[in-house]
């Protein structure tokens, strides 16, 4: 089922034409109430005053970015987006149904990632509907259901992929705008049955489970050490080379194999370690 544009005119003209009609059974019945009236026109003012009444339930409003959903004892009569006052057949049933951008923020969701690790994770949602037939029929509550799949394909996105894998490979931590696309292509996939467009769908929350977080952070950590380190020793390494080779360019002082050793040796302690060195002067030669 799919949307079409259902039966109405302006409401202004149609008002105008109600409100003439109403003068005229006006008139009908001052005259009725002559001396002498009509009896037909006794008998025509009790129907076309009836008339009257029932056609003024054909008038509705349509608000910006609403949709009035019209049914005709139960058939689908098409949607009404046409903004103001309208009117349309009275026998229609209508629904009215927002158009505008919402959004939500799902709850903080407890489910296993990649590696198995228990995480907490939670987005925001922003849609918006796009077919109104669809929205009303196709589905019992769309609301509802937009709040239900949008959950039930965050968990299934969050068991995708690890909380912070290696490096390279996506993960939920390192990798913010292919999981939100990945994230949205899910939750549209579930919504497009209910005439609904997903806008965004980004994370809002995520964390290690408590139950694990002070491990992780311990594991974070010592991963970071151990990178600071590597960078620490690259660089003294560099350094210690530099040295070298710009004393046997500049002709400074000549040493041997196990002299350069002892020197490599303690620039790498002065450049590595994490305390400042205290320096020891040599009084005597350099190999003593």
């Amino acid at each position: 089922m799919n949307e079409h544009k259902g039966f109405s005119v302006a409401g202004m003209p149609a008002l105008l034409v109600y409100l003439l009609a109403l003068v005229a059974i006006a008139l009908g019945i001052v005259g009725a109430l002559r001396p002498e009236p009509s009896p037909g026109m006794l008998i025509a003012l009790v129907p076309a005053f009836v008339l009257w009444l029932f056609c003024g339930k054909g008038f509705f409003q349509v608000q910006p970015n609403q949709g009035q959903v019209m049914q005709f004892f139960g058939r689908y009569a098409g949607t009404v987006r046409d903004t103001g006052l309208r009117w349309t057949n009275p026998f229609y049933s209508r629904r009215p149904v927002s158009l505008r951008v919402r959004n939500f923020e799902s709850g903080k969701l407890k489910v296993n990632d990649n590696d198995g690790n228990p995480i907490e994770i939670a987005a925001v949602v922003v849609w918006k509907v796009v077919d109104t037939a669809e929205a009303v029929f196709c589905v019992d509550d769309y609301e509802n259901f937009v709040h239900i799949q949008s959950e039930s394909a965050l968990r299934q996105m969050a068991q995708s992929y690890a909380y912070d894998g290696a490096e390279g490979s996506p993960s939920l931590r390192s990798h913010g705008n292919a999981i939100n696309d990945h994230l949205a292509r899910e939750i549209q996939e579930r919504l497009a049955q209910a005439g609904v467009q997903v806008i965004e769908a980004r994370i809002s929350h995520l964390a290690y489970a408590q139950e694990i977080a002070q491990a992780m952070l311990q594991r974070q950590q010592a991963s970071a050490i151990v990178a600071a380190r590597e960078r620490i020793v690259q660089g003294a390494v560099g350094m210690v080379g530099m040295a070298l080779a710009q004393l046997r360019a500049e002709g400074v002082v000549e040493l041997d194999e196990e002299r350069k050793a002892a020197m490599v040796s303690n620039l790498l302690v002065v450049l590595c370690g994490d305390r400042a060195t205290q320096p020891i002067v040599n009084a005597g030669t350099l190999y003593n």
